[in-house]
């Protein structure tokens, strides 16, 4: 698919109806899933960030960016997921904090961006976070400024990679909740995509794959 096939999609992904919690538990290992059982949702003081799911073409292709942490002391140390972070009091909105954030990781300026919707919110236990996830788009292709103090590099991943089932694979790792457990991933490269970032992936591939 050509990033302009792509586009004519994005009508019918703001009216298709959210599968979150369903889209999620696929990408849960079900030591996950049973934390997730004994917990109450309504009780949890979470901190509050936003994520951006941003498209762009490139060479007429539609990607999707993504960013690869610096190593640091905390949960999310090297791991893989979109631009974003934490809502700040002078944020206008949850998507203003999206936009902000986008740009002050990767440098791509809001007037570049077409926010389309907001995807199903995701609580990520070990660092008591509740993630408000945006689409959005850009119409031509971005060069990135990415936050040296933030990411250490970027993964551009190809729409089609997303959608090809034959990428969703099992990947033994040690997480912030137990040791060598196998976890659902998507696969792309040397890159393997999990946790909330893969349960956030597999509800935005879903509701793409639902309208094409």
């Amino acid at each position: 698919m050509n990033f302009q096939e792509f586009l004519k999609y994005i009508p019918k992904i703001q009216k298709e109806p959210l599968i979150g919690e369903e889209a999620h538990e696929k990408m849960m290992p079900a030591e996950r899933i049973a934390i997730f059982k004994d917990l109450d949702l309504n009780t949890v003081n979470a901190r509050k960030s936003c994520v951006m799911m941003l498209f762009y073409p490139k060479n007429n292709e539609p990607r999707l960016i993504l960013i690869l942490r610096n190593s640091y002391k905390g949960v999310h140390s090297s791991q893989i997921g979109f631009p974003g972070g934490k809502v700040e009091d002078f944020d206008i909105s949850l998507e203003d904090t999206a936009l902000r954030e986008t740009f002050e990781e990767i440098g791509i300026e809001r007037e570049k961006i077409n926010v389309v919707r907001p995807f199903t919110e995701i609580y990520i236990p070990p660092s008591n976070f509740k993630v408000y996830p945006f689409l959005g788009y850009s119409t031509e292709e971005l060069a990135f400024i990415p936050d040296d103090r933030e990411v250490f590099g970027l993964i551009e991943l190809p729409l089609s990679v997303l959608l090809d089932d034959d990428n969703l694979v099992s990947k033994t790792l040690s997480t912030s909740y137990m040791e060598e457990v196998g976890v659902p991933a998507f696969k792309f490269e040397e890159h393997y995509i999990w946790g909330a970032t893969s349960q956030m992936l597999n509800e935005l591939k879903e509701v793409i794959k639902r309208v094409l």
